[in-house]
């Protein structure tokens, strides 16, 4: 398996690579990264075979797209895919006035929530503005899940009037070549496929070695309606890659005492077969049908150098054998063969 082996998405006809770029650590989430590095970053991506691109207006407040669009402007157009979101607007605002948490810095905008039809257009239109581009190829509906807190049900339903209407009319029109939802619970973007025509789904760690209640119903269902998904956070935030070691991170928050040892008992099966948790970690997800790409994040060249070798690793079919009969994995959890 390499990074740069591409599938062809069955609704939109997209031709997009396996592993795609995140754009959201090129935002400052965190902690800043210059320009410089943001550029060399996209640059080594292209240069490995990368040639999807996923940012947001919400990354940075219109620091990813602004940086995406720079560093990729001049690479022949029709030789990527790029994706970015609506659900938020950006308004011009003094720095002093802008909370940018989480991240680090980012441009002088603040953020409004904003799910209506023509939100949804003057999002798109701004996105274009700061990519510095003549189109984008997906565009997806940005966090209608548990950010809304008690909030969610009335949210989701308002962009599936507001949003979803003005995106399937760009659509139709060839504006954009895919649709979707980008959300953090697979509940969630399994009503939004009930609800509406969507392409394309981006979930956040919500189907990884340590987790796949996605199997129950939401996943056979992407695959029985050709649905692509793509899938962020297979590390779980962290402890997928480092193992289970003091102050590993699983779900942005310290792995609690049962997921430190789920991931030592892989960590065993990983030994005795020589595969890197990691790979595995970046591997499993992928078997499944309805995952056509799978985009880690990455900060450093080293990091994403360092996730296209492991992208390489040759895993046994003996290794998933282990996790299924040790119940690491679910029996009906699809695994390479």
């Amino acid at each position: 398996m390499n990074a740069d082996d591409k599938t062809t998405w069955p609704r939109s006809g997209l031709d997009v690579t396996l592993m795609g770029f995140g754009a959201s650590p090129i935002g400052n989430l965190g902690r800043p990264i210059s320009d410089e590095d943001s550029a060399s970053l996209i640059h080594a991506a292209w240069d490995a075979g990368i040639r999807f691109f996923d940012t947001a207006p919400m990354y940075g407040h219109g620091l990813s797209e602004a940086r995406c669009g720079q560093a990729l402007r001049w690479y022949p157009r029709d030789e990527f895919v790029i994706s970015t979101k609506v659900g938020r607007l950006l308004k011009p605002a003094k720095r002093a006035d802008i909370d940018f948490t989480p991240w680090a810095s980012g441009l002088p905008f603040k953020i409004s929530f904003d799910y209506s039809y023509d939100g949804t257009m003057r999002s798109i239109e701004a996105s274009l503005q700061r990519l510095g581009l003549e189109r984008i190829d997906i565009a997806l509906i940005h966090d209608i899940d548990s950010t809304h807190g008690s909030e969610q049900s009335a949210v989701f339903d308002a962009a599936m009037v507001g949003s979803a209407k003005a995106l399937l009319k760009l659509r139709e029109e060839g504006v954009v070549k895919a649709i979707g939802v980008g959300v953090n619970e697979w509940q969630v973007a399994h009503e939004a496929i009930k609800r509406v025509d969507f392409d394309c789904l981006l979930l956040a760690g919500r189907y990884t070695l340590l987790e796949q209640d996605a199997l129950d119903g939401f996943l056979p269902d992407c695959k029985a309606q050709a649905v692509s998904v793509i899938l962020g956070g297979c590390y779980n935030s962290g402890i997928l890659a480092t193992g289970a070691v003091p102050g590993a991170r699983y779900n942005y928050a310290t792995a609690p005492a049962e997921i430190m040892a789920r991931v030592a008992e892989m960590e065993v099966i990983c030994r005795e077969f020589d595969v890197p948790l990691k790979a595995a970690a970046l591997q499993f997800v992928l078997a499944h049908p309805a995952i056509a790409t799978n985009i880690p994040g990455v900060r450093t060249v080293a990091q994403l150098e360092d996730n296209i070798q492991t992208f390489k690793t040759q895993i046994p079919v003996a290794f998933w054998s282990a996790l299924r009969s040790k119940g690491l994995i679910r029996e009906d959890a699809p695994t390479w063969v």
